[in-house]
């Protein structure tokens, strides 16, 4: 969920989040196979959400308690408020940036920012019908997350996450399982 931009706020920093990295016009914007969940309902996925497993990444390396928050703009884009705990340094990290549809608002496939006109691919590929758990890939095999809107997941909705993702190809014995004692 940590993107490449780092300011000092405070005892705070901003760093890059959900882009997982890969802040590129490349052409590529969802793994291939997967497909983005339709019909999306952007306000219901607004508020608060925890990770509970990632692929690490170095600009997530050794963070814990990670939270993504969703607001809405006045310019009807999304608010994102990335935060978490670096367990090797003592504090918190924060990000903020702004994502908007990556095509049809209809369609789960967002384009995330954190910093100039660059944009991340973020695909909500699996969610709830109560909007409460969501697997989200970006552009290649190489990032996903699994989130909730509480600190843990159940353990059915780990599974089917984990299987979809393994179909896709993930190579799921990477990811890092979020810890959330903060």
């Amino acid at each position: 969920m940590f993107l490449r931009h780092e300011k000092e706020i405070s005892p705070r920093h901003f760093i890059t989040s959900h882009c997982g990295g890969s802040c590129t016009k490349s052409r590529q914007t969802i793994p291939k196979g997967a497909i983005a969940v339709r019909p999306f309902n952007k306000e219901k996925y607004l508020g608060k959400w925890y990770e509970i497993a990632r692929f690490d990444y170095r600009f997530e390396e050794n963070l814990n308690n990670v939270t993504a928050t969703y607001s809405l703009n006045d310019d009807g884009t999304i608010r994102v408020d990335n935060r978490g705990y670096d367990v090797e340094k003592n504090k918190w990290k924060e990000s903020i940036g702004k994502a908007k549809p990556g095509g049809d608002p209809d369609e789960a496939k967002l384009k995330v920012s954190f910093f100039g006109p660059f944009y991340a691919p973020y695909n909500v590929i699996a969610i709830d019908d109560d909007y409460k758990y969501a697997l989200v890939a970006g552009k290649n095999l190489d990032y996903l997350w699994l989130l909730s809107r509480e600190k843990t997941m159940p353990e059915n909705i780990k599974v089917d996450y984990i299987k979809k993702a393994q179909q896709l190809g993930y190579k799921t014995e990477k990811l890092v399982w979020v810890e959330h004692d903060r």
